[in-house]
C-alpha cells in the first residue's frame, strides 16, 4: 500500500505530495486525513496523509514510521478544502492544512488511550481488556512496545465504537485539566461496611449512604458539598479501604462557572417571519443558497439566526456561527448557550490553547452541534453541516493577514456548497462587494429595516469641532456632548464614549524643534502610555521610557499631541468627577476573562460611562444605554486605503446602534472636523443606500472593488536598495505578463515603509479577468525562491486584500 503525504517542510521545493510505503502492521489503521511521522532526508518530520495509490514512479520508497492518530483529524471534505485553499490563497499545502487544526496538535505531546467509561471495560476484546482492568489510561508507547501488531487495529475499532478515546497530552504548557474524584472500592460491600462502622462516625455514614443512592464516582469538592462532609472524613474512608481516590481529566470549559438560563424561541415579527421563510425553504430542499440579511442595528437578526439553527438541529445537522472578534463573543455566546445549552462549543482567541483544544475535541467527537467563534472556527471539523452564519459580515477581521491569507466568507461559501446548505451573511452595513452581489442576484437579499417592537433608531447630531474651537472650547468634549453626558448622569442612564485610539496620546513632539519620538525599528511615531509612563510602538512592541528632554535639541518643552483612551479617562475625571468609568481597550482587556468581567460590571450598572476602542462598537446590547459619543470621527477617514470611507461609515453606524435599543430613546453625538464628508453625513440619517450609491460611483471611477479585483505583491528586505530593485523587477515582469485590460501600479513604498527593521515596497494589480494570474504569481515566487529561503527576502502575495497599510 502506498500513501501520498504532505510533509511539514514549508518551502517551494517541498510543496507537493510525497509517496511513502505503508508497513504491513499499519495497513489496517492508516486513512487519509491522519497525521504521520515520516523520514524526510536525514530527519523525521510530521505530515498529513492526503490519499492512497497503488502505483508510483519511485523505485525505492521509504516506509511510514508512525501513525499519530487513531481517527483522521481532517475529514475528506477538509482535505478537499485545503487543496482549494492552496490555490485561492497562494499558500503552501502544509500551511493550509495546519490552519484547520488547534495549536495543541502542532505541539510536542504524549498520546494516551483512555477508557471512555468504566462500564465500557466489559465491551472490549480480551486482548485490550487486560490493559485497562486496573487503570483508565494507557500510554500509546506501551502498545507500540509490544510485538502484538493487530492490537492497534483493535484500538482503532474500539475508538470507532466509542469504548476508547485517544487524547493528546501536550508536553509544554498545554496539559489536561485534572480533578480528584472518589468512588467506593466495592459497591457490593457498601451495605456491610455501613453496618460495621462505629456508631459515632456519623459523617462517614453520610458519605456511604450517599454512594448507596448514587453509585457513581464524584469529584471530591462536589461530594463534600452534597454529602455535607469534610476532607478529613473522606481521608478516613480512604485509609479504611472503603473509598479510592484518583485524578481524572475533565474538559476545560471556559463557561463552566456560568449559569445559562434556558430560553425559548421568541414570537417572530412579521418582518422576521418574512426573512426566515426563504432560509427554511433552502434547508428543507437541501440546496445551497447565500443570503444577505441587511438589517439595521436592533432589528432582531440574532433571533432569526437562532431559529434557523433550531430548524437545522431538528434534522440532525450542525451549525457554524462566526462572529468578527472577541467583542461580540460574550453576549453572543450567552444567547446561544441559553437556547442550545451544552450543544454549543466556543472557538476564539481569548481561550487558552488547552481550552481551544478541548472545544475542538468536542466538535471532532460529535459531542456538540453548534460552534460559535471567530474567523478560524470556519474550519470546525463537522461532518454534516446544515447552516453557516457570518454575523457582521463586513468586518475586516474575517480576512486573515498572515498565511494562509483566506477570507472566512470565501471558505464558508465553499463549505456551504459542499454540504448543500444555506449561508447567511448578516450586517447593518454590508460590505460594498457583498451588497453589490445581492443586487446582481448572486446572493439573495433579505431586508430588516426596522427595529423590533417599534423601537426607533437613535437621533444623530454631528458636531463641527472647528466651530467649537472658534467659540473658545478647547476641550475634547463639545458643549453638546458634555451637556448630554451630564443629563445621563443626573437621570441614572448610561453612556458609551468611542475613541479609535488606545494609549494616552497619539504622539510626543518637541515644541521647540518639532522632533517627534519615532520607533527605531519602524517608520512610525511612538504612542505614550500613562500607566507605564513609557512610549510604545504598536507594530513591533518596542518600548522606551518617556524622555525628560528632546533627544534632538535638548529642549524640555515636550508636549503630548492627540488623545488616547487613557487621556480621555483622565479628562472625564476632571470635568465629571462623579462619573464612574470603565475603560475597554487592548491594555485593560489583556488578562484572561477581563473583557467579560468589565462588560458584566457595566451591565449590572456599576459604571455610568463605558469608554473604549473598536471592541465596544459592536454587539453590546444594554437597555440603559441612551447616549453614544464619538470623540474623533475622522480618525479612520484619512488613512491611505480605498476602503477608509466605507470603514468610517460602518464603524459610526455600528457604534451609533448601541444607543436606545430598548424602551429608552437613544441619542448619538458625532464629533468631527469634516462634517461635510459624505460618509459622516449619511450616518446622520442611517442612510446606507445613499452611501452605497455614492461610494460605488467613486470605486468605479478609480477601478476598485467591486468593479475590479485587486492583488498586492509586497516585498520586504533589510536593505532599501535591494527592496526597490526587486520590487521594480517584479512589477515589470507582472506588467509584461498580464493583458492590457489589467492595471499594474507601482512599485511604491508601503504606507508604513519600515517595520521591524525591514523596508517594505509593493505593487498592486487591478483586474477583471486574468485566468493565468495564479500561475504568473507562482512564477514570481519561483524566480526568487533561493533568496527567500536564505531568509533576507520576503515576498508576500495577498489576493483581494482588506488592509492596504
Amino acid at each position: 500500500m502506498i500513501v501520498q503525504v504532505v510533509v511539514d517542510v514549508p518551502t517551494g521545493g517541498t510543496d507537493r505530495l510525497f509517496d511513502y510505503k505503508v508497513p504491513d502492521h499499519l495497513q489496517e489503521i492508516i486513512e487519509s486525513g491522519m497525521r504521520v511521522i515520516v523520514p524526510f532526508g536525514p530527519r523525521k518530520v510530521q505530515g498529513f496523509v492526503i490519499s492512497s495509490t497503488i502505483e508510483t514512479d519511485i523505485d525505492k520508497l521509504k516506509d511510514i514510521d508512525e501513525v499519530l492518530d487513531v481517527t483522521p483529524v481532517l475529514t475528506p471534505e477538509l482535505l478537499e478544502l485545503g487543496d482549494w485553499l492552496t490555490t485561492s490563497a497562494l499558500c503552501f499545502k502544509i500551511t493550509a492544512y495546519q490552519a484547520m487544526l488547534p495549536a495543541a496538535l502542532k505541539a510536542k505531546y504524549k498520546k494516551e488511550v483512555k477508557l471512555t467509561h468504566k462500564e465500557c471495560l466489559s465491551q472490549l476484546p480480551f486482548e485490550l481488556r487486560k490493559w485497562f482492568e486496573h487503570r483508565d489510561v494507557v500510554l500509546w508507547e506501551e502498545f507500540l512496545g509490544t510485538d502484538d501488531k493487530p492490537l492497534i487495529a483493535l484500538i482503532k475499532k474500539a475508538v470507532t465504537d466509542g469504548f476508547l478515546e485517544v487524547i493528546y497530552k501536550v508536553n509544554d504548557k498545554v496539559t489536561k485539566k485534572m480533578i480528584k474524584v472518589v468512588k467506593p472500592i466495592s459497591y457490593e460491600n457498601l451495605s456491610m461496611q455501613l453496618e460495621e462502622l462505629d456508631k459515632r462516625a456519623q459523617k462517614q455514614k453520610q458519605v456511604i449512604e450517599y454512594f448507596l443512592k448514587h453509585p457513581n464516582q464524584i469529584s471530591v469538592n462536589a461530594l463534600i458539598e452534597l454529602a455535607n462532609t469534610t476532607r478529613s472524613t473522606l481521608k478516613s474512608l480512604i485509609d479504611k479501604g472503603i473509598l479510592s481516590e484518583e485524578d481524572v481529566e475533565v474538559a476545560r470549559d471556559p463557561y463552566a462557572n456560568r449559569i445559562f438560563k434556558k430560553t425559548v424561541p421568541l414570537q417572530l415579527t412579521t418582518n422576521q417571519e418574512a426573512v426566515i421563510q426563504p432560509i427554511y425553504q433552502s434547508i428543507n430542499e437541501g440546496r445551497h443558497q447565500t443570503f444577505l440579511i441587511h438589517g439595521v442595528t436592533g432589528s432582531g437578526k440574532t433571533e432569526v439566526y437562532l431559529q434557523s439553527i433550531a430548524k437545522v438541529l431538528e434534522e440532525g445537522k450542525e451549525a457554524i456561527v462566526l462572529v468578527p472578534e472577541i467583542s461580540l463573543t460574550p453576549q453572543m455566546v450567552q444567547r446561544f448557550k441559553e437556547r442550545f445549552g451544552s450543544l454549543v462549543a466556543v472557538l476564539h482567541s481569548a481561550l487558552s490553547t488547552g481550552e481551544k483544544y478541548d472545544e475542538w475535541r468536542k466538535i471532532h467527537h460529535g459531542r456538540v452541534k453548534v460552534v460559535v467563534g471567530a474567523r478560524s472556527a470556519i474550519f470546525a471539523p463537522f461532518k454534516n453541516i446544515g447552516i453557516i452564519i457570518i454575523d457582521e459580515e463586513h468586518e475586516a477581521t474575517y480576512k486573515q493577514e498572515e498565511n494562509p491569507r483566506y477570507h472566512a466568507r470565501d471558505v464558508a461559501i465553499k463549505r456551504a456548497n459542499f454540504y448543500k446548505c444555506p449561508l447567511i451573511l448578516g450586517s447593518a452595513t454590508p460590505s460594498l462587494e457583498t451588497y453589490a452581489r445581492s443586487k446582481k442576484g448572486v446572493y439573495r437579499l433579505l431586508e430588516m429595516l426596522e427595529r423590533v417592537n417599534d423601537v426607533k433608531l437613535p437621533t444623530v447630531e454631528v458636531v463641527d469641532m472647528r466651530e467649537e474651537l472658534k467659540s473658545g472650547n478647547r476641550s475634547m468634549f463639545s458643549n453638546a456632548l458634555f451637556e448630554k453626558l451630564t443629563q445621563r448622569l443626573n437621570r441614572g442612564e448610561q453612556s458609551v464614549l468611542f475613541l479609535n485610539r488606545r494609549g494616552y496620546s497619539t504622539f510626543v513632539m518637541c515644541r521647540d524643534c518639532g522632533y517627534v519620538a519615532q520607533c527605531p525599528h519602524c517608520d512610525i511615531s511612538l504612542t505614550y502610555h500613562q500607566t507605564s509612563r513609557s512610549l510604545k510602538c504598536h507594530y513591533c512592541g518596542h518600548q522606551e521610557k518617556m524622555p525628560q528632554k528632546c533627544s534632538s535639541c535638548d529642549s524640555e518643552h515636550i508636549r503630548f499631541f492627540g488623545s488616547g483612551t487613557q487621556k480621555v479617562e483622565e479628562e472625564i475625571a476632571k470635568v465629571l468627577p462623579g462619573a464612574r468609568v470603565i475603560r475597554m481597550d487592548v491594555d485593560t482587556t489583556r488578562k484572561k476573562g477581563s473583557h467579560e468581567r468589565l462588560l458584566t460590571q457595566f451591565g449590572e450598572g456599576k459604571a455610568d460611562i463605558l469608554l473604549g476602542t473598536q471592541m465596544i462598537a459592536k454587539g453590546l446590547d444594554f437597555p440603559n444605554i441612551t447616549l453614544v459619543g464619538v470623540l474623533a470621527a475622522d480618525s479612520m477617514l484619512h488613512l491611505p486605503d480605498f476602503r477608509a470611507s466605507e470603514r468610517t461609515f460602518q464603524l459610526l453606524t455600528q457604534v451609533s446602534g448601541r444607543a436606545g435599543r430598548h424602551q429608552l430613546p437613544g441619542e448619538v453625538v458625532i464629533q468631527t472636523y469634516t462634517p461635510e464628508h459624505y460618509s459622516i453625513d449619511f450616518v446622520r440619517d442611517h442612510d446606507f443606500i445613499s452611501f452605497f450609491e455614492k461610494e460605488m460611483g467613486i470605486r468605479k471611477l478609480q477601478s476598485y472593488p467591486p468593479y475590479y479585483f485587486i492583488t498586492v505583491i509586497q516585498v520586504s528586505h533589510p536593505e532599501i536598495t535591494k527592496v526597490i530593485e526587486i520590487t521594480d523587477k517584479i512589477t515589470a515582469f507582472v506588467r509584461r505578463s498580464l493583458s492590457e485590460k489589467s492595471i499594474v501600479l507601482g512599485p511604491v513604498a508601503c504606507s508604513i515603509p519600515r517595520i521591524k527593521d525591514r523596508y517594505r515596497y509593493q505593487c498592486m494589480i487591478k483586474y477583471k479577468n486574468e485566468p493565468t494570474l495564479v500561475n504568473i504569481l507562482k512564477e514570481v515566487i519561483e524566480n526568487y525562491k533561493r533568496e527567500i529561503n536564505q531568509g533576507n527576502l520576503q515576498v508576500s502575495i495577498d489576493m483581494n486584500p482588506f488592509v492596504l497599510m
